[in-house]
């Protein structure tokens, strides 16, 4: 996994190996240059591997641990993400998320955990990573400029009550700052994982986790930060149930077929029952008139906000086959 750019001259001094560092990793510190044998290789270790390279890995470790005490301190922050993000995507809305090289990578990991699981078993919910989208990338590119990429994106998928999570460790990405300016027009809440602040992205976002630590190991700490937003989301998810359930669709389609029948931010307080007429088992199921009108009466509460709930005594077959016009 690459970093958004090489490592400042600034960045370089923590990664000298010191005494506390050797202290850390439980060997004693150097008190002079370490003998090494022709080739720069350390004498006596058996490894063949030169001293610099060891000493690069050792301090790399050691840097892990000041971005864990930083994500450690905003673990109540990571905590009302995930919750939140349970609370938006059961009501019916959708996580965006984007990022630049490693960043990318992590983005499209969670939204991989929303679409498939994290841990057990439950219905999929509605994420986006907009930098997978290869085709629209590039032609939003080679039209309006590399800046434009996730913003136009935003404009096209973000409705308002969505979330939208930008990772860098940077925090100074053009495109992602216009993402959020896309972003904030249509009332989609912003969220920015982010290296040491302050830093415009974290700055113009709603809310911001800034890892603490230099650019590699702030971008280890981002994925830590998913990780533990996602615990918090399966517990706020598994509290409240499932969301809704239709008579004849698997569980792994609750969720999509809900969502569509339900719209986006549904008033729960409403729940209108639209009962739906038998027919001999067997036959294919056709809408009378009266089914129609039902049909007519439950796509237009659904387009105004409310929870749809479709009770029927019809076979699984035709169960599917009203469902599916229901959520249409």
């Amino acid at each position: 996994m690459t970093t958004e750019w090489s490592l400042r001259e600034a960045e370089l001094p923590p990664l000298s190996v010191n005494a506390g560092t050797a202290a850390a990793f439980g060997a004693p510190a150097a008190s002079g240059p370490p003998a090494v044998a022709p080739g720069g290789v350390t004498p006596g270790t058996g490894t063949g591997v030169p001293i610099g390279s060891r000493e690069a890995v050792r301090a790399h470790l050691a840097n892990v641990l000041p971005a864990l005490r930083s994500l450690e301190s905003q673990a109540d922050r990571l905590a009302a993400w995930g919750v939140q993000l349970a609370q938006r995507l059961l009501s019916g809305q959708r996580l965006l998320a984007a990022g630049n090289g490693g960043s990318a990578a992590e983005a499209q990991h969670l939204t991989a955990e929303l679409v498939g699981r994290f841990d057990g078993e439950r219905v999929p919910f509605s994420a986006i990573s907009l930098h997978a989208e290869s085709s629209a990338v590039t032609a939003v590119a080679n039209d309006y400029g590399y800046a434009e990429v996730f913003a136009r994106q935003v404009r096209a998928h973000g409705r308002s009550g969505d979330i939208l999570l930008l990772l860098s460790t940077s925090g100074q990405s053009p495109n992602l700052l216009r993402a959020v300016e896309a972003a904030s027009r249509l009332n989609v809440t912003t969220w920015a994982l982010t290296g040491p602040a302050p830093n415009p992205l974290a700055s113009c976002c709603d809310d911001a986790v800034a890892v603490d630590a230099v650019s590699a190991n702030a971008q280890e700490g981002h994925l830590i930060a998913l990780h533990a937003m996602c615990r918090a989301f399966e517990a706020e998810v598994a509290r409240r149930g499932r969301p809704w359930t239709v008579p004849g669709v698997a569980a792994d389609e609750d969720h999509r077929g809900g969502r569509r029948a339900a719209g986006r931010g549904p008033d729960r307080r409403s729940n209108p029952v639209v009962p739906g007429r038998a027919r001999a088992r067997g036959g294919p199921y056709r809408c009378p008139t009266a089914s129609r009108r039902r049909r007519l009466v439950a796509r237009m509460l659904a387009r105004d906000g409310h929870r749809v709930t479709l009770v029927t005594v019809l076979s699984d077959d035709a169960s599917l086959e009203l469902a599916g016009t229901l959520a249409a």
